[in-house]
């Protein structure tokens, strides 16, 4: 084992860097099988969540989990800290949105969340999440075959890495000026039921892969019940009988993705609905045998919020950009270099700053792009460096963790999964 543990750093430098794309795949070919020999494997967590659709658990919260840079190291983070407490239900995802501007492909997501498991000694299943496979209503409005296909290839080219769970939003093409909910709801149910039925095609025999919908997108109007009741119908009927449906329903009851900022660059007070996120978990499971509700935009809200989110029954919850903030605020985070980013960002994207906002809000918003831009030398931070990381987030997951209250859960996901 120690010897699969130092051969592993090589292996993941040739999956993410290698100079020719043969030794990359071979690098992550590799690290595939070393997973199954060590008995780590992609999953679904379908079984899981039809289980909360039946009752037979309740009382936590999936984190999902979005590593935008440094992926390897910051998984090994997460499963130093999932080991810590024998936590089984938690998920590693990646967005449409976050794949672009990261440059990271759903192989070489695989790869190093693989090899991290690798590393930490984790054993069993890992689940792997496509978030956000979400229509651009601007391709879609110009040229919807073509923007449908590009996901449907996404789509394909994530299942193929082992990403057995796919989140499909097409909440951005809700049209709220229509009269009706059903109205409103309709290019929704149409494209979720086209790429569920697209899914059920090319899955794995003997695998279920769960798929999400989303019904209310991120920092607009808040969902409700009756846009659920809206949706689903018209969605199931579209999916026709015998297709297996969604296990679950992303909702928007006040987040906004990366918080709001402030002109300081602060992050703004958020006012969640729990109330509403309880009624929408509880119609989901209870009407129609879903799993619950979905929370998105969730990390930078304030530590005491995530104990609500087991007390209402929300399902998943998907956390990314305070852990982006975590590695950039950090003082194990070298400021020379974070200075040599923030010129960088002026200098490539300063088009994309909006009128009145603040040299801080720009930065902030877009500093995310940075994990891509500068892959490499985030990876090449001294060990000294990267350990003080690993450290600060491995705290931050395990007090995650036991907020959502998922800790003690591999003997439950073992039976369910």
């Amino acid at each position: 084992m120690q010897e699969v543990c130092g051969r592993i750093d090589y292996l993941v430098e040739d999956a993410v860097f290698a100079s020719d794309d043969q030794t990359k795949e071979e690098g992550r070919r590799a690290i595939r099988e070393l997973a199954l020999d060590q008995g780590i494997y992609p999953a679904s967590i379908q079984g899981l969540y039809e289980a909360a659709g039946r009752g037979l658990y309740n009382g936590m919260t999936v984190p999902a989990i979005n590593i935008r840079g440094i992926t390897y190291n910051v998984a090994r983070a997460v499963f130093r800290a999932a080991l810590k407490d024998r936590v089984g239900a938690f998920i590693f995802e990646i967005a449409r949105s976050e794949i672009g501007y990261t440059g990271q492909r759903p192989a070489e997501y695989t790869a190093c969340v693989l090899a991290a498991a690798i590393k930490e000694g984790f054993r069993g299943p890992v689940f792997l999440q496509g978030d956000h496979f979400q229509v651009n209503p601007g391709r879609y409005s110009a040229e919807p075959e073509k923007e449908l296909n590009a996901i449907k290839e996404l789509i394909r080219d994530a299942v193929s890495a082992g990403f057995l769970n796919i989140d499909v939003d097409a909440s951005t093409i809700v049209d709220l000026e229509r009269q009706s909910l059903e109205e409103q709801q309709e290019k929704n149910c149409q494209v979720t039921a086209d790429m569920t039925g697209f899914i059920r095609g090319i899955e794995p025999e003997g695998i279920t892969i769960s798929v999400g919908g989303e019904i209310g997108e991120v920092g607009r109007r808040n969902s409700t019940v009756e846009d659920l009741r809206a949706f689903m119908p018209g969605y199931l009927s579209l999916l026709g009988s015998g297709v297996k449906g969604i296990s679950k329903i992303s909702v928007q009851t006040g987040t906004a993705h990366g918080g709001v900022v402030l002109p300081d660059g602060s992050i703004a007070g958020v006012q969640l609905d729990f109330n509403t996120l309880g009624e929408l978990s509880k119609a989901a499971r209870e009407e129609y045998g879903m799993g619950g509700a979905v929370q998105h935009g969730a990390s930078t809200l304030p530590d005491e919020a995530f104990d609500k989110f087991p007390e209402v029954g929300t399902l998943e919850v998907h956390l990314a950009t305070g852990f982006q903030n975590i590695i950039y605020d950090s003082p194990h985070f070298p400021r020379e270099l974070l200075n040599v980013i923030y010129r960088h960002l002026w200098d490539k994207y300063s088009a994309e700053r909006k009128p009145g906002e603040t040299e801080k809000q720009f930065l902030y918003k877009t500093r995310k792009k940075a994990f891509g831009d500068f892959k490499k030398e985030m990876w090449s931070l001294p060990e000294e460096n990267l350990d003080g990381l690993r450290e600060t987030l491995e705290e931050r997951f395990s007090l995650l963790f036991r907020k959502l209250n998922v800790v003690e859960t591999e003997e439950l996901v073992a039976r369910f999964v």
